[in-house]
């Protein structure tokens, strides 16, 4: 099958990622969707289309997709508001994560903001945007250096006593982070940079997989070179008749059992060629030379 094929696919047949089994939240695909694209230019302001905003969202679910990743500085509010307007009520089994902790302050601008009333003011807001009594997963954006991480910690186990949250995540944290964190409450989810040229979190990474963490890859197709003609991953795809975006996401679900890549876009077209990537297998020998080439 062709690349153009794939990326056109309208079938509701695509073959869907394995699971995995969080904790405090249950079972979901391990291929999900992020939703930081469905705003505007630098994750600010309106999307050009609000309704094809939407339409990448049902289409997603509608393709099998049961875990979806926001925040509440995706436009700002604007990712949550469009989620709920496409999806509410939702689906049984489908899981919406969303984060606190790192305001937008404009065009991709971002500053951590970790004082315990503002956690829970911004969650507070996210229930009523979600339009949800409790978040499946709430994820701590950042933490933020001018506020003790204790206290940060403390009011989201908080909001999870109080019935506010199911599950608990943490964003771009070292291993010693979320050893900490895990002192005040389990620990669901990590969503930390990692792709095939950018490796720096694989100690969080094994970390994951030795304490049954769930390890969400932001910037999961980003491959520099590699995804260049005559590049390592170009080469792939091209043996494969993939897209390089869909070998890139293959790679990761092999990489490990505790990967999610969350692939963003508020193209419905893309959204299909990604999500085909759980179909796609890498022989032992692609899988090899793209573990090389990226290190």
């Amino acid at each position: 099958m062709s690349p153009e094929t794939k990326s056109t696919e309208t079938t509701n047949q695509l073959e869907l990622s394995d699971t995995i089994d969080l904790k405090d939240l249950g079972t979901v695909h391990r291929l999900g969707f992020g939703a930081m694209r469905i705003v505007g230019d630098g994750v600010w302001g309106e999307p050009a289309d609000r309704e094809a905003a939407r339409a990448v969202v049902r289409r997603a679910v509608e393709l099998g997709v049961d875990f979806i990743d926001t925040a509440d500085s995706y436009g700002p509010n604007i990712s949550e508001e469009i989620i709920a307007e496409a999806l509410h009520p939702y689906q049984e089994g489908l899981k919406i994560a969303t984060k606190v902790g790192f305001a937008g302050t404009g065009p991709n601008k971002w500053v951590p903001v970790g004082r315990p009333e503002y956690l829970r003011q911004q969650t507070e807001l996210s229930l009523r945007k979600l339009k949800v009594d409790s978040i499946d997963l709430l994820q701590l954006h950042r933490i933020d250096p001018k506020v003790d991480p204790e206290e940060q910690f403390g009011v989201l186990r908080e909001l999870q006593d109080e019935g506010k949250v199911q599950a608990l995540g943490l964003s771009q944290v070292s291993v010693a982070e979320l050893k900490a964190a895990g002192r005040h409450f389990t620990v669901s989810t990590v969503q930390n940079r990692y792709n095939l040229t950018d490796r720096s979190s694989e100690d969080v990474l094994r970390y994951s997989e030795e304490n049954g963490i769930g390890f969400i890859p932001w910037a999961p197709i980003s491959a520099g070179e590699l995804a260049r003609p005559g590049g390592s991953l170009d080469e792939a795809a091209k043996r494969l008749g993939a897209t390089t975006s869909q070998v890139a996401l293959a790679w990761l679900l092999r990489r490990s059992p505790v990967m999610m890549p969350i692939p963003g876009t508020g193209s419905v077209s893309h959204l299909e060629e990604n999500l085909a990537a759980a179909g796609l297998r890498l022989d032992d020998d692609t899988y090899a030379g793209l573990e090389a080439a990226g290190k």
